[in-house]
């Protein structure tokens, strides 16, 4: 079974503001076996927040993923993934109904929310993203 762990991070410099969007891809063991660094113009931080896990999602389906595990930072779409909290935003529905729909596609998977210092080399690539623009 090819299980893979995705890691995410969205950046935003100013809330909205030049954004980033940052997924590393790495198998159960910590060998690291993707990245992506997309960036998205003026946004604002949690629109960056799912354009990265929604980035992921896509690469990860390309490389035939069956079950996967995301960590991401942000508390509030881990929670929105998870059916906690509503979905309330109109510029986060579309996004998270993006998002439900390539994490069934894949099947196995679960989300859980990791702490900044857990998530440092998806929080590099959306920066990255953003530093290569200007």
């Amino acid at each position: 079974m090819k299980k893979f762990i995705l890691y995410t991070d969205g950046a935003a410099r100013g809330n909205p503001g030049p954004a980033g969007a940052g997924a590393f891809i790495c198998t159960g063991d910590g060998h690291a076996v993707a990245e992506v660094a997309e960036y998205l113009g003026e946004t604002t931080n949690n629109v960056a927040e799912y354009r990265a896990l929604i980035a992921g999602l896509k690469k990860l389906i390309e490389m035939g993923a069956e079950e996967i595990e995301v960590r991401a930072d942000s508390e509030l779409m881990v929670r929105q993934i998870q059916g906690r909290y509503r979905v309330k935003h109109p510029n986060l529905k579309p996004l998270f109904e993006e998002a439900i729909a390539l994490l069934k596609k894949i099947g196995r998977y679960s989300i859980k929310h990791v702490e900044r210092e857990k998530n440092k080399e998806a929080d590099r690539l959306a920066n990255q993203a953003i530093d290569e623009h200007f």
